[in-house]
């Protein structure tokens, strides 16, 4: 299982309101390059691997849900189909926020899988948020 990290900057965003979770388009980002929670606040900080072969940053159809003062941030799984090549190697898998444009594109969390990943031709890779991409209370 990925480990979860979030961006510090996401925490002051939120109260910024450069995000709006209900409405705004997430997409999720692979990366090979370690991202620092704390330096890191918007996708341009990153390299990011190149979209080629299947795999470009994708809307993960993101949405917003509040019950008893518990904010949870759901997302369909991303499913990347490796198709004429391979794309990779990549390790990280980070969400960002492709909807605001001050700042634009601003990070919010990412998932390490602990080691480089490679798919080849007809092989896929799932980012699984199971139950929630984030909660907060």
């Amino acid at each position: 299982m990925a480990a979860y990290s979030k961006f510090q900057c996401f925490v002051g965003d939120l109260g910024d309101k450069v995000h709006d979770l209900a409405g705004d388009t997430l997409k999720v980002y692979l990366t090979d390059n370690a991202p620092s929670a704390s330096a890191d606040s918007i996708l341009a900080n990153l390299t990011g691997i190149t979209a080629e072969h299947g795999y470009i940053a994708t809307d993960n159809q993101n949405g917003w849900t509040e019950t008893a003062g518990v904010g949870t941030l759901t997302g369909v799984d991303v499913v990347f189909t490796a198709s004429g090549g391979t794309f990779g190697p990549f390790r990280y898998a980070v969400i960002y926020n492709d909807t605001s444009t001050s700042p634009v594109d601003p990070l919010i969390a990412w998932w390490d899988y602990g080691s480089s990943i490679t798919a080849n031709s007809g092989e896929t890779f799932t980012v699984d948020f199971t139950t929630s991409i984030l909660t907060i209370e």
